[in-house]
């Protein structure tokens, strides 16, 4: 409507105050309902013309956000595990910390493995503890043997250095019967060694062992008696959550209940705008919104950030060919926005829905001499456009609520 006004203002004016006082032609008279289109059809086709450039210039250097929205972040609360709750520590919608307990699964079965690995390690070092008897034992047979076996020895050397000298006085029964006394205490002293090195393998390597993986074991059933206890990863509140004890939890088929943390959402919104408004939208741009959560204010805002594709171009490999035809639906330019001021957007939840304005501001860029001449002044009367759309921002603030409550 402003501006179908300002065209007609230098179109449509202009042409009938020619009209009326250079050619005498009076509204009622000369120029009637049936001859206004010829009399006045430069300044009505002109008026066309003009008022279809203004509105085509101005929403495409001040685009309007098709959507506006607060996202959030919801962490979904899980167990490491399948198993049925033993005790709940908070109710839905409360406030938790970062650490706080949730809700603990029955663990009688990892409580029965850490107490058999338990025993299973004290039944090791009680054995370690007797390894040490085992070994003087084993020492001991040693030295037996071993003296055994010195003694058979130097009982064949004697009678074999008696027989060299007088073979008549030993038989040579004797030296087989002395022979085999030494190859038997012979073996009885390497078996006592074998036993020793076996002991002592059992006692420096095995039982080691052995305690070790017992102690895994435990340590893998305290883990998870530990991890049986889920806890809240950030601060936030617990939202669908209505867990009883009894209840059986699984981390792929039933997500116990949702999170919401207090950090994610707070003052950032994201905006939608029309492809066609791609090369307009730039980092630091002014937006304005207004929101139903906080109607009858209008809350500014600057781009932060641009998202560098469109979504519906998105491409995921499958098993059958894709047609871009079947790509019918049209995506938008994703753009990050942050208020100017951070209370204005204190009292609108995450997840509200707005609408927006977006305007160009290119003064700095025409202070500091890069757009000049001829080109200056377009942009100047382009920049200054921006107030239709300021107005209709503030309309549009003033009307929700009531097409909102009435209308609707």
């Amino acid at each position: 409507m402003l501006e179908l006004i300002f065209s007609a203002l230098i179109t449509i004016l202009p042409d009938y105050l020619y009209r009326r006082f250079k050619q005498g032609k009076r509204i009622g008279h000369e120029i009637t309902l049936f001859n206004v289109w010829y009399e006045l059809r430069w300044g009505l086709t002109s008026c066309a013309v003009l008022a279809i450039a203004l509105i085509t210039v101005i929403f495409h250097f001040h685009p309007a956000a098709t959507s506006v929205s607060a996202p959030f972040r919801t962490v979904s609360i899980l167990s490491e595990r399948a198993g049925r709750v033993a005790e709940v520590y908070v109710s839905n919608n409360d406030q938790v910390k970062a650490g706080d307990a949730i809700f603990r699964l029955d663990t009688s079965r990892q409580e029965a493995s850490a107490e058999t690995a338990r025993r299973r390690i004290s039944e090791v070092e009680a054995t370690l503890g007797a390894g040490t008897a085992d070994i003087a034992a084993a020492e001991a047979q040693v030295l037996s043997a071993e003296a055994v076996f010195l003694q058979a020895q130097d009982d064949l050397t004697r009678r074999q250095e008696v027989a060299r000298r007088n073979d008549s006085v030993v038989s040579d029964q004797e030296l087989q019967r002395l022979t085999s006394a030494v190859i038997q205490a012979e073996g009885v002293y390497d078996g006592s060694q074998a036993v020793l090195r076996g002991i002592e393998a059992r006692v420096a390597e095995i039982l080691p062992a052995q305690k070790a993986s017992a102690e895994a074991m435990l340590a893998e059933a305290l883990t998870e008696i530990r991890l049986s206890t889920v806890t809240a990863e950030v601060d936030g509140a617990v939202t669908q959550f209505l867990l009883k004890p009894g209840d059986l939890v699984n981390p792929i088929l039933r997500p116990a209940g949702i999170l919401v943390p207090d950090v994610t959402g707070q003052g950032r919104f994201i905006a939608t705008f029309k492809q066609i408004a791609t090369p307009v939208l730039k980092d630091g741009m002014l937006v304005e919104i207004t929101c139903a959560a906080k109607p009858l204010e209008v809350i500014p805002m600057v781009i932060s950030e641009r998202q560098r594709v469109v979504a519906a171009g998105q491409f995921r490999p499958g098993d059958a060919l894709q047609d871009a035809l079947e790509r019918q639906r049209k995506g938008s330019v994703l753009v990050f926005l942050e208020p100017v001021y951070e209370s204005h957007t204190d009292d609108i939840p995450p997840g509200s829905t707005c609408v927006g304005m977006a305007y160009s501001n290119r003064g700095l860029e025409m202070a500091s001499g890069e757009i000049t001449g001829f080109a200056r002044l377009t942009t100047s009367i382009v920049d200054g456009m921006g107030i239709a759309n300021a107005i209709l921002m503030r309309a549009q603030a003033i009307l929700l609520p009531v097409r909102t409550l009435v209308f609707n």
